[in-house]
């Protein structure tokens, strides 16, 4: 299911935006199935240990929180949290995934997706629509994490590690389509282990390159060995080189360096006024730096979340001295923009969108630069999407296409950098746009 709205934002110009920043995060599952199917062995009555691990969010105040099995006491959590960005419920148990997020940021898209496989071997994992949950936070201007949150298949039968491992290379494989360029967040309980034999565990690391700071602070780089035995935790824990099923993974961006610095579990911060622990899992927490890149950089996204998600950051050429700088501005539209596209001078080219509307095209001079566009968005077939662009030059010339609308946003580049190429998604129209910036 995916949202059909895009959170309005204030866009700062580039030169305005923090250059460095920090933010944290949690993974809790929170032990939310109904009492009668599932004590979890956690003391006191759940609606009211929900409620202190809700008071315990807005007390400690981390700016992204993942939460898995959020059944039946969702609304209890909720009472007495106090983050400015949740996801709404999908439902109890039997209707609902039980993941959610609370956010001190807010985002752009948010989709629920439900695992292709699942086991019964040792439970009813197939009984709920496990799965995971994406979304495209807006952590400062132009910069974005996706951040997704996950609950892998739970049990030990070969079933149930090959539907976990399904799983995990379900949601790997979605990365490498819907995150391509981006830097990505993944935590939540997946249910496996390094120490495990047969799981699918490393592959955020192997195929999306993304790390792991428990490994990377905690163990100093080195993985625990497949098919050893478990280093089990014990709840409450102070013991970080023991290891849970609930894991973080990350990776930056060619515009924005992410590196971890804190890794912990939070068990001594999430007791219940009389010391017991309030859910069977241990909470997992990270704090991150993260720096703008010298070299390239990325504006807000104006329009819809709507349509196939596309990223020239990739394959942007790695220095400027004109390598990078656009030769050609070509665009498509008429009603509404159509398409986009860009030849650089080293002979990249970039494309997106669709082939309706006219070409309206403009080659720059060798000393001309691509400073400056606005987009213009409106409603067409209930989707938001971009209905103009205007495209400004150094040298003061345009190239536009499409209808104005009364919902528009000027990005300027920076003084001394340039627009390079476009991020976004698109289908037969451009539903959500931004640019992508060099030096000069």
């Amino acid at each position: 299911m995916r949202s059909l709205w895009t959170l309005p934002v204030a866009v700062l110009p580039s030169a305005l935006a923090a250059a460095t920043g920090e933010f944290n995060v949690l993974a809790l599952n929170v032990a939310g199935l109904p009492a009668i199917f599932n004590s979890n062995e956690v003391p006191g009555d759940k609606a009211t240990n929900s409620e202190q691990i809700g008071a315990k969010f807005a007390q400690y105040g981390y700016d992204v929180i993942h939460v898995q099995e959020d059944f039946n006491y969702h609304a209890h959590i909720y009472k007495t949290d106090n983050h400015a960005y949740r996801t709404a419920t999908s439902g109890g148990a039997g209707i609902g995934s039980g993941l959610n997020t609370l956010s001190n940021f807010p985002w752009v898209d948010f989709q629920r997706v439900k695992w292709a496989t699942c086991s019964d071997a040792s439970g009813a994992d197939c009984l709920t629509p496990k799965g995971f949950t994406a979304m495209r936070v807006r952590m400062d201007d132009g910069f974005y994490v996706d951040f997704y949150n996950l609950h892998a298949d739970a049990g030990s039968e070969t079933d149930d590690v090959d539907a976990r491992s399904a799983n995990l290379q379900e949601l790997a494989d979605y990365i490498s389509i819907h995150s391509v360029g981006n830097a990505v967040l993944v935590f939540g309980d997946t249910n496996a282990r390094y120490t495990s034999a047969g799981e699918n565990i490393r592959v955020f690391e192997t195929q999306e390159k993304m790390a792991n700071p428990w490994v990377q602070l905690v163990l100093d780089g080195v993985e625990p060995t497949q098919g050893t035995d478990p280093r089990i935790c014990e709840n409450p824990t102070t013991n970080k080189t023991c290891e849970t099923v609930d894991k973080i993974f990350y990776r930056g961006s060619r515009a924005v360096d992410v590196d971890a610095i804190y890794w912990n579990y939070q068990d001594s911060l999430f007791l219940s006024s009389n010391g017991t622990i309030l859910s069977d899992h241990n909470p997992v927490t990270a704090n991150f730096t993260w720096s703008r890149s010298t070299t390239l950089r990325q504006s807000d996204m104006f329009g819809g979340p709507h349509g196939t998600w596309f990223n020239d950051l990739p394959s942007v050429p790695e220095t400027s001295s004109g390598r990078n700088k656009p030769a050609r501005i070509s665009l498509r539209g008429a009603e509404r923009l159509d398409s986009v596209g860009l030849v650089l001078t080293s002979g990249t080219t970039y494309f997106h969108g669709g082939t309706g509307g006219d070409v309206v095209e403009l080659s720059l001079a060798d000393d001309e630069y691509w400073t400056q566009a606005t987009l213009c968005r409106g409603k067409h077939q209930d989707h938001t999407r971009n209905f103009y662009l205007k495209a400004t030059t150094s040298a003061g010339s345009i190239v536009s296409t499409g209808t104005t609308t009364d919902d528009c946003q000027d990005f300027t580049a920076a003084e001394g950098w340039q627009i390079v190429g476009f991020y976004g998604q698109a289908g037969d129209e451009m539903d959500q746009l931004g640019f992508i910036y060099a030096p000069l």
